[in-house]
């Protein structure tokens, strides 16, 4: 299937880290999710009830990111990918990148990010 809804850049503030300090002051992680979605049918009848609702998708990876902490963004993928298979049954796989642009690493960076793909 190449039918593909995307969501980029949502943000909000987490607590997420290995280091005390990531969990007492928090820093703003970035989410993009790639859906892939049969669109045909809402693609024919203009009906939003045949598609996947984008901003419901957004509070759900929000909703994630501000939520209990983890030690690694790989885990709050594997989160974020959970909940949307859960809530969004019209989604067959997806991909999830979680980025960490102040990420605490001894090296100058614009970005740190991973991201994984599920089917399911």
């Amino acid at each position: 299937m190449s039918d593909l809804i995307r969501v980029t850049g949502i943000s909000a503030t987490g607590f997420h880290g290995v280091f005390e300090e990531e969990r007492r002051s928090g820093q703003v992680f970035i989410v993009d999710v790639e859906l892939r979605v049969d669109l045909a049918l809402p693609g024919a009848t203009d009906d939003v009830t045949t598609t996947v609702d984008y901003g419901a998708v957004a509070k759900v990876v929000e909703g994630e990111i501000k939520g209990e902490p983890v030690n690694l963004i790989e885990k709050l993928a594997s989160r974020i990918s959970s909940r949307i298979f859960s809530e969004f049954n019209l989604v067959d796989s997806l991909v999830v990148t979680v980025h960490k642009p102040s990420a605490p690493v001894q090296v100058l960076t614009s970005d740190i990010s991973i991201s994984i793909e599920r089917f399911r």
